[in-house]
């Protein structure tokens, strides 16, 4: 059994607290420089600075975007590297996520300063605004590169092992913008330049003391070579951090929707441009607090979840999810009744009235629309921070079918209905749009749990561990055979078993994986399942799928080990890549013919055979990609690639006569 056994017995509520806290204190932190910047401007400059640096937001989210895309890739990648023992590359795909962090934050840089006030304009910009917005986002556009490369070593550092390195670099840099802050905006009186100036000044320090990490890391060292582009492993990096990269985008578009949307219908009001668009930004960054305390919570209890759940240990999963949703409520319900008690308190902690031009005017006026607002869109934060937290458990064990369209599922929502509500309600119908998106929600999440409850409820108690299934054999020839679907490669695979009197593996490699890892068969089986491509590339990045994957080929490797053999699927190909007497095989057929044997193996239609073949085909190759960073069916990754077209007696005949001249 493995090292992380502990998972599957120690109690729950521990393990949780264990792995949940410091998610959630990586999180605070990490929204900290922008919420202290929008007290101390909203205090020092007034509820235009708390606009201007709002307008700033979603270009700081793109960048954060990019360094989790390259960050969170790389830490996943080293990850699974470590669990398969395949160190050689790790450098360089730590050192491809450096350089193209590096890299987005230049290209932040060009765009933002070749646009100019034009893209501020575009994303919500005002006359009373702008030049706040320009001073202040003029400053931090030129840390963008090396703040990128920093949250991208902080990602990387914590796969490393040093989880509490990467939150002290972060802290460390919270802590002199919090100092600096004041310093900057009151003493030397430098305004909204000065939340800037301190923003960047943590920035940096932070950037340093990560980038001092890079020469004592525990499993990889860097040198120039690390650097070097490298397309493959670049790849499989940015499939592993597409669904970090994907839920910071969805940040960015709701941001600029509402953004637009609060200067169109607020200059038809009698509030204005600014101060609808002043109050939805503090809004937000309470509502970010407390979403992140969510977050955190599930992400915490992925990895847990992710190994009780490959383990079969289903009452144990149950228990994770009640205590995940358990937590999440009480936040929430403490954070609501603040939120609905003291509105006016929390909005005046940002600033109300200023020191700077139409910023003190109107105190009044600005917290009469700000409060009711507050109340009115954080009224049911408990249904958006449930339904993210189900959301992230369906991710944690692999159900990236129901997880992704979940994750987005009230983003979308709040985008339709924050563009439908204003139209009959004015500009107060933005914030309405929250609560009805929240509500129509989680009735679908409610759905979606309970089904996927009872299924868990039905399921517990099935064995999870298999008999061994090692074949005696002798030395000789390993043969790895991949097929296209429908070509009869498994019969084929059999067929040379035979004829050459040795062991053939095909599903006896999950059991023995499982009963090496302590996973569930079914849960191992179902890696290869036919998805979409996009989905199933968010699959196979998620934890529990990986640490089956790693499971898969130790169990490959103890196959070989035994001696001579036929393993048919799993990219056995690439997984003994580096032993020696092992004969790769790809086969292949024409289409019609491969159509046909789908129809007669499976009595499908023409239609449904066609399509079975390319969800097959295209999981297939997802799950080798995945895994290889090399394209499945490539003849450069095969030592024969044969047309079974011929018939799988007489393809059988043909390897064999092949090998035995090899």
């Amino acid at each position: 059994m493995q090292e992380s056994s502990y998972l599957g017995t120690e109690k729950p509520g521990k393990l949780l607290l264990k792995f949940a806290v410091p998610c959630i204190f990586s999180l605070i932190i990490s929204c900290l420089y922008n919420i202290v910047d929008q007290i101390f401007v909203g205090n020092g400059v007034g509820y235009l600075g708390n606009a201007a640096t709002g307008v700033i937001f979603p270009i700081t989210v793109i960048g954060w975007g990019v360094s989790l895309f390259f960050g969170d890739g790389a830490a996943a990648s080293l990850s699974v590297s470590l669990g398969k023992n395949e160190t050689e590359n790790i450098h360089r795909s730590v050192g491809n996520s450096i350089l193209f962090s590096f890299l987005g934050g230049l290209a932040i840089i060009l765009i933002s300063y070749g646009c100019g006030d034009g893209l501020l304009r575009l994303i919500g910009a005002t006359d009373a605004n702008l030049s706040l917005a320009h001073d202040y986002g003029f400053i931090i556009y030129a840390m963008m590169p090396l703040a990128l490369v920093q949250n991208t070593l902080a990602s990387i550092i914590r796969a490393d092992g040093s989880p509490k390195y990467a939150m002290g670099a972060m802290l460390v840099g919270a802590v002199l913008n919090i100092i600096g802050d004041p310093v900057a905006i009151f003493v030397l009186d430098l305004g909204i330049q000065g939340a800037a100036y301190a923003t960047i000044l943590g920035q940096f320090v932070s950037f340093c003391i990560c980038a001092a990490y890079l020469a004592k890391s525990k499993t990889f060292r860097i040198s120039l070579a690390s650097f070097r582009p490298a397309p493959v492993l670049l790849k499989q990096v940015m499939a592993l951090g597409a669904s970090s990269f994907l839920t910071q985008l969805s940040i960015v578009v709701i941001t600029i929707v509402n953004n637009i949307l609060l200067v169109k219908y607020g200059a038809l009001s009698p509030y204005g441009e600014d101060i609808p668009l002043a109050a939805f930004v503090v809004i937000m960054k309470l509502f970010q607090i407390v979403l992140n305390i969510a977050i955190g919570i599930a992400a915490g209890a992925q990895p847990i979840v992710g190994y009780n759940y490959g383990a079969k240990q289903l009452s144990r999963v149950r228990e994770l999810l009640k205590l995940m949703i358990k937590w999440t409520v009480i936040v929430c319900l403490i954070c609501t009744v603040l939120f609905q008690a003291f509105p006016q308190a929390f909005i005046q902690m940002f600033g109300a009235a200023g020191t700077q031009g139409a910023a003190a005017m109107d105190p009044e006026l600005y917290l009469q629309f700000a409060v009711p607002c507050l109340r009115i869109y954080l009224s049911l934060i408990l249904f958006t921070c449930v339904q993210k937290v189900c959301a992230i458990f369906l991710q944690s064990i692999g159900h990236a079918k129901a997880a992704v369209p979940l994750s987005f599922l009230r983003d979308v929502l709040l985008i339709v209905f924050s563009v439908i509500v204003p139209i009959f309600a004015g500009v107060t119908g933005i914030f309405w749009g929250a609560p009805i998106a929240d509500v129509l929600a989680i009735a679908v999440t409610a759905v979606v749990m309970l089904r996927l409850w009872n299924q868990l409820k039905a399921e517990d108690g099935q064995p999870a561990q298999p008999q061994s299934v090692l074949q005696p054999s002798r030395p000789g020839v390993i043969i790895t055979i991949a097929r296209e679907h429908g070509t009869a490669g498994k019969r084929v695979g059999q067929l040379v078993a035979q004829k050459l009197g040795i062991p053939c593996y095909y599903k006896e490699m999950t059991a023995l994986a499982a009963q090496e890892s302590g996973l569930a068969k079914e849960f191992i089986d179902r890696i290869n399942s036919d998805e979409n491509a996009v989905m199933q590339e968010l699959y196979l990045s998620t934890s529990a799928v990986q640490q089956a994957v790693i499971a898969q080929d130790k169990a490959i490797n103890l196959i070989a080990d035994r001696g001579s053999c036929v393993i048919v699927g799993r990219a056995a190909d690439y997984v003994l890549r580096n032993r020696d007497h092992v004969v790769r095989i790809f086969i292949h057929a024409p289409k019609e013919y491969r159509v046909k044997k789908v129809m007669e193996m499976y009595g499908d239609g023409s239609q449904e055979a066609r399509k079975s073949i390319a969800r097959s085909d295209s999981a297939r190759g997802s799950y080798y990609k995945s895994i290889s960073g090399h394209e499945w069916g490539d003849p450069h990754q095969y030592e024969l690639s044969v047309d079974s077209s011929i018939g799988p007696e007489k393809t059988a005949e043909l390897i064999c006569g092949c090998i035995s001249h090899m």
